[in-house]
């Protein structure tokens, strides 16, 4: 009875260390892709201060038009 505790317990142990190394690992990896983000200039913060850029207008323009279908096949109209 005794083995089988020590057992259970050294498993649930293990477990919890591999979870915690996993955890910690993924939370590196995002806090490495933020940071690659912020260093590559994201798009994001181009759209959001109106950047000059015409790229980023006619990008603008086509999520637009693409939203406007996706309303118009939400509530029931044909293009």
């Amino acid at each position: 009875m005794t083995e089988q505790i020590i057992i259970s317990s050294a498993t649930i142990i293990g477990m919890t260390i591999v979870a915690l190394i996993g955890l910690r690992g993924w939370q590196g990896w995002l806090a490495l892709k933020e940071q690659e983000l912020e260093r590559s200039g994201s798009p994001r913060h181009e759209i959001d201060t109106g950047s000059a850029s015409g790229a980023a207008r006619i990008e603008i323009a086509d999520l637009k038009e693409r939203i406007r279908k996706l309303e118009a096949i939400a509530s029931g109209v044909d293009l």
